[in-house]
């Protein structure tokens, strides 16, 4: 007998909705008022719950709106070691991502604590789940607040060392269809992480100024003869509001993205696959855009990144808020 999946809604006194699904404490959807109160579904989800258990959705891999771990990224090789004790990994062409084949997007999480505009998950990753040592207890917090936020709080701890390193990846479009080619984009970054072509961490850091990558002045996406994104972005050391500011003309709806967290995966999808989606929208190229913030990428193989290790005297924290207003 299956599990179905569990669904909390929240909603907040300004008209912002959301569910949250305790199969990988996922974000289903999020209901934002437009410049004309309409509500526009700003995440990309499926027509229900049920679909995300389906084999035609499970193999695309797309992680729609769920939580990445117990490693969100690439680990080269499936590989690391801390000391002398190599730890091997589930790995694809040798690469390990996103928690491996059974990640924490494929896990049933426990929900310990519902109001009205807040829901409280937790996940218990035993020692050597995927291969990663230590039992990791994981919580995640979602709330919507009345500034018209979406607040992200990932906390773990640990009984022996272990790398650690959480995100959601929810796909955005403030138009809730079609494509963000007309969309607006900022982000504070004047560093991006050379990728081989398997989308591995080469060690070298890029100035992002006059470049492709340089989004530091706010302009639409689709002027810049885009290819598609799929990087990682070491955000401003000096941002004090916001590391990223997206805009939809259309909608008016303005988004900005602010977080504890050291580097940006910018991820849009050249083109997302057939699936029935929420209100039976359809989606175009470039039909949506990931803000993955995290520590940095493959961490625990690069000695000059920081450390992504949590000790069990420690605990992990990343915040992250999506931030709503329309213009």
């Amino acid at each position: 007998m299956s599990v179905s999946p569990q669904v909390v809604t929240l909603k907040n006194s300004n008209g912002l909705q959301t569910q949250i699904s305790n199969l990988g404490a996922t974000i289903l959807n999020l209901m934002v008022p437009d410049k004309n109160q309409n509500l526009v579904n700003v995440v990309v989800g499926l027509k229900d719950e049920q679909e995300y258990v389906s084999d035609n959705y499970i193999e695309k891999g797309l992680y729609l709106g769920t939580t990445v771990g117990r490693w969100a990224g690439r680990i080269t090789n499936g590989k690391f070691k801390i000391g002398e004790e190599q730890f091997n990994l589930y790995s694809e062409n040798g690469v390990h991502l996103h928690g491996g084949k059974e990640g924490f997007d494929k896990k049933y999480w426990n929900i310990d604590k519902v109001s009205q505009s807040l829901v409280k998950l937790s996940y218990l990753s035993k020692d050597l789940e995927e291969g990663f040592p230590g039992n990791l207890k994981v919580t995640v917090t979602y709330e919507l607040t009345d500034s018209n936020e979406l607040k992200i709080d990932y906390r773990a701890t640990t009984d022996k060392i272990t790398p650690v390193n959480l995100t959601n990846h929810a796909y955005f479009n403030l138009d809730g269809e079609g494509s963000i080619l007309n969309h607006q984009l900022e982000i504070k970054s004047d560093k991006y992480v050379e990728l081989d072509e398997k989308l591995l961490v080469t060690g070298k850091l890029i100035e992002t100024k006059n470049t492709s990558y340089d989004f530091n002045i706010k302009s639409e996406i689709g002027k810049r003869n885009f290819k598609g994104l799929d990087d990682i972005f070491i955000l401003s050391a000096n941002n004090n509001t916001h590391s990223v500011s997206l805009s939809s003309p259309n909608t008016g709806i303005e988004m900005s993205v602010i977080t504890n967290q050291p580097t940006l995966v910018i991820y849009t999808p050249v083109q997302l696959p057939e699936l029935p989606y929420k209100d039976n929208v359809s989606f175009t190229k470039f039909s949506a855009i990931c803000f993955e913030a995290e520590g940095y990428p493959d961490a625990v193989n690069q000695p000059e990144f920081p450390s992504a290790l949590l000790s069990p005297n420690e605990t992990y924290h990343n915040k992250i808020v999506f931030k709503f207003l329309v213009k």
